[in-house]
């Protein structure tokens, strides 16, 4: 793990505290509203929403942070699973302006070559612009590139390849041409959604086919088994929390200084990985001398299951960790020490 994770949040943080100077708080509130309501919604792969810089400025001041934190903690579980693995190139399909290429700056060091590829020449700008500003040379020396994010897409092979928030803007089968091309090229392919039923869904879909093409779970299931989560009822989801800029507040309201962003996401190899023996699919419930958690982990066989745990004080230094355990985080802690 890299050291300096907190500084590279930072460093973020700052470059793009300075992207709105010269635009009226006004507008760029305006410009978020307009282009929340449009991101979510069907997007042409060929018909950016993106347009401008002062669009891209705008979005990327609000959205940047919480997706930097959403890639962020999937590569720490993918991370937590391969230990003794980094990648040496990365390709971040549909990056825009590189919020997983900062993310994966902050989760592994050494030298890297990073290639983002968007539909969007405003957002490769900008994200060129931003990373200049890093101390990394991973980040300074990375080539961001236009290209279609659909059919066709033909992607340099590399030892990691993320897909982060693009897979909701493609129609079924834009999303499984570039599911399937992230498959072939990426020794190891993280794909990260909204925390939305849709999102999960997107999400499943992907895994399934990531698993048809010879790949096996990293994280975050513990298995390569069918979800156990059945449709309809539920959805597997993850949080992160993100620092509130002044922008956010003004377009949420709101003082609170944080916010909880909400993804879904999977992380496949083509190398052996250590998963989680389990992993906490909820925040746990903290109650006098006692902690549920809800956890998902294999069964018997090729199957998955969802099981509840009641952890108390009975547990000696299990109860302490329970009480420490976050949602998304592996279980059983490690015993080291």
């Amino acid at each position: 793990m890299n050291a300096s994770t907190p500084t590279s949040a930072e460093t973020l943080r700052t470059a793009l505290g300075g992207l709105l100077d010269g635009l009226p708080p006004k507008q760029a509130a305006s410009a978020v509203e307009r282009l929340i309501a449009n991101y979510r919604g069907r997007t042409p792969t060929d018909a950016p929403v993106l347009r401008d810089r002062s669009d891209v400025a705008a979005y990327a001041a609000y959205r940047m942070p919480a997706t930097f934190e959403a890639v962020r903690a999937a590569l720490d579980a993918l991370a937590e699973a391969a230990p003794d693995w980094a990648p040496g190139s990365h390709v971040d399909v549909g990056g825009g302006t590189g919020a997983a290429t900062w993310a994966v700056d902050a989760t592994w060091d050494g030298p890297r070559e990073t290639t983002v590829l968007d539909w969007a020449e405003p957002a490769l700008a900008l994200g060129r612009e931003l990373a200049a500003a890093s101390p990394s040379e991973a980040l300074r020396g990375a080539e961001w590139r236009r290209a279609v994010i659909g059919a066709g897409l033909n992607l340099p092979d590399a030892d990691l390849v993320t897909v982060s928030y693009v897979l909701g803007e493609l129609n079924p089968a834009a999303r499984t041409a570039v599911v399937a091309e992230a498959a072939r090229a990426g020794r190891a392919v993280v794909l990260i959604e909204p925390g939305t039923p849709e999102g999960y869904l997107r999400i499943r879909e992907a895994r399934d086919q990531l698993l048809e093409a010879g790949l096996r779970v990293a994280a975050p299931c513990p298995h390569d088994g069918t979800c156990p989560i059945e449709v309809g009822q539920d959805w597997c989801h993850f949080s992160a929390r993100v620092s509130r800029s002044s922008l956010h507040r003004q377009v949420k309201g709101g003082s609170l200084p944080y916010e909880d962003e909400k993804f879904s996401y999977v992380a496949a190899t083509r190398f052996p990985t250590e998963p989680a023996a389990s992993r906490i699919t909820r925040r746990p419930q903290i109650r006098k001398g006692l902690v549920l958690l809800e956890l998902c982990g294999p069964e018997e066989g090729d199957g998955s299951g969802l099981t509840r745990v009641n952890v108390t004080k009975r547990h000696g230094d299990l109860y302490k960790a329970a009480r420490d355990a976050d949602w998304g985080q592996a279980w059983p802690p490690s015993q080291e020490g």
